[in-house]
C-alpha cells in the first residue's frame, strides 16, 4: 500500500512538471485525472481496515442454593420449684403458773355534783295563722207546714170520690226567693190521675213557702211536699 502511494505522489510529481509543458486544456484533464487517483487510494485504504472481531458471548452460571430447613427447637422446660421443708412442730414445756396476790381496789370516791346553770328555753314561736278554710253556712230548706202559711188543702174530685178512690201523692216543688212554687213534678203518684192532678193544681197556684236560706241569704230550693186523699164516712 506504500508503494502504490508512492508511485502515485512520483506520478503526480512527475506529470506536474510535464503539465507544466501541457496547454490549459490537458491540465484541466492532469487535474482531474490526480483526484481520481487520490479518491481512489483513500477508497483502498478504508476497505483495507480490518474489521473487528465480533464479541465472544460470555457465560454465566447459575448455581441453585437449597434453603435450609427451619428447625423448631421447643424451650427447656422450666426447673422445678424448690420444694419447701415443712416446719416440724416442738413440743415445749410450759412452767406452771404461781398463784398471784388478788387485791381489791379501793372505793371509788363519791362524784361531786357539778353546779350547771339552767339555760332558760328559748320563747316559743307565735302560732302560725290559721289557712283552714272557713266553714260553708247551713243551708236551711223550704218550710210548706208553717201555721201562719194558711194552705188550702186540696178539693176532692167529684169522680174519684164516686169511685172510693184514694191515695198519697209526693210532689217535688221547686220553691222560689218569694216563696211561690215556680215548678210542681209528680214524685210519686197516687195510682189515681185525677187526684195527681188535683194535688198538683193547689200546690202550683194556692200554695205559699218560707224560702230555703243558705246562712243569710235566701235562695231557691226543692223540696218534697206530700198530699194525702182519704175518704171519710
Amino acid at each position: 500500500m506504500v508503494g502504490s502511494v508512492s508511485a502515485v505522489i512520483a506520478t503526480h510529481g512527475s506529470g506536474y512538471r510535464a503539465g507544466q509543458r501541457l496547454s490549459p486544456r490537458g491540465r484541466s484533464l492532469a487535474a482531474l485525472l490526480v483526484g481520481g487517483l487520490h479518491l481512489g487510494g483513500l477508497a483502498a485504504l478504508l476497505l483495507a481496515k480490518p474489521e473487528s472481531p465480533p464479541p465472544q458471548p460470555v457465560l454465566m452460571q447459575v448455581a441453585m442454593i437449597a434453603e435450609a430447613p427451619v428447625v423448631m427447637v421447643e424451650p427447656p422446660p422450666p426447673p422445678p420449684e424448690p420444694v419447701k421443708p415443712k416446719p416440724q412442730l416442738r413440743l415445749m414445756s410450759t412452767p406452771k403458773p404461781t398463784p398471784s396476790v388478788i387485791a381489791t381496789p379501793p372505793p371509788d370516791p363519791e362524784p361531786v355534783a357539778e353546779a350547771v346553770a339552767e339555760i332558760p328555753a328559748p320563747p316559743a314561736p307565735p302560732a302560725a295563722p290559721s289557712t283552714a278554710p272557713p266553714a260553708e253556712p247551713v243551708v236551711v230548706p223550704p218550710n210548706f207546714v208553717a201555721a201562719y202559711l194558711n194552705n188550702p188543702p186540696p178539693v176532692y174530685p167529684y169522680a174519684a170520690k164516686l169511685r172510693r178512690e184514694t191515695g198519697e201523692v209526693r210532689l217535688r216543688v221547686l220553691v222560689t226567693r218569694e216563696g211561690t212554687a215556680g215548678d210542681v213534678r209528680i214524685e210519686q203518684s197516687s195510682g189515681s190521675t185525677s187526684l195527681d192532678q188535683a194535688a198538683r193544681e193547689v200546690v202550683f197556684r194556692k200554695w205559699r213557702f218560707v224560702p230555703a236560706k243558705r246562712g243569710d241569704e235566701t235562695i231557691e230550693a226543692w223540696v218534697i211536699v206530700p198530699v194525702v186523699f182519704e175518704l171519710r164516712g
